[in-house]
C-alpha cells in the first residue's frame, strides 16, 4: 500500500455510513463536531487542510478499506469483480482470493447491527452554524 498520511484521493463528498458508525463518530470527535468546520464541499467533511483525516482512528468501514485490493460477487450475474486503488500499481486480477478483502459479509455485520439499514452522510455529523 502506498496510501500515506495526506493522501486522499477516495476522500470524496457525499460518504454515507451507517448510524452506529456515524455514532462512533459522534462520541469520539464531540468537539471537532460542535465546533470545527467541514472540509469545503467536493472532498470528505473529515479532512484536513493537509489532506489529512481528522478522525482516523474513529474512520467508518467504508474508509478502512480503501486503497486495499477488494472484490466482490455479484450474485445476479454470478460474476466476481475486483478493485484496487491505481496507486498501489498491483494487477488485482492476478491476486489469490485470500489476497483480497471480500466486501459483503462485514456490510451484513453492520446492517444486522443497525436494523433499519438507514445512512448518514459524514457532513452531517457537523454542528450546522448559526442554527438554533
Amino acid at each position: 500500500m502506498v496510501c500515506a498520511r495526506g493522501c486522499s484521493g477516495c476522500c470524496v463528498d457525499e460518504i454515507t455510513v451507517f448510524e452506529v458508525e456515524a455514532d462512533r463518530i459522534r462520541l469520539g470527535a464531540p468537539a471537532l463536531l460542535a465546533s470545527g468546520s467541514p472540509h469545503p464541499p467536493g472532498r470528505c467533511a473529515f479532512l484536513g487542510s493537509e489532506g489529512e483525516c481528522r478522525i482516523y482512528a474513529l474512520r467508518p468501514y467504508v474508509c478502512r478499506t480503501q486503497g486495499l485490493p477488494l472484490r466482490w460477487i455479484d450474485d445476479f450475474e454470478a460474476v466476481e469483480y475486483r478493485d484496487v486503488c491505481s496507486l498501489n500499481a498491483i494487477a488485482v486480477e492476478t491476486l489469490e482470493v485470500e489476497e483480497c478483502w471480500t466486501i459483503g459479509e462485514t456490510e451484513e455485520r453492520l446492517a444486522a447491527l443497525q436494523g433499519d439499514g438507514k445512512r448518514v452522510r459524514l457532513r452531517d455529523l457537523f454542528a450546522v452554524k448559526g442554527a438554533r
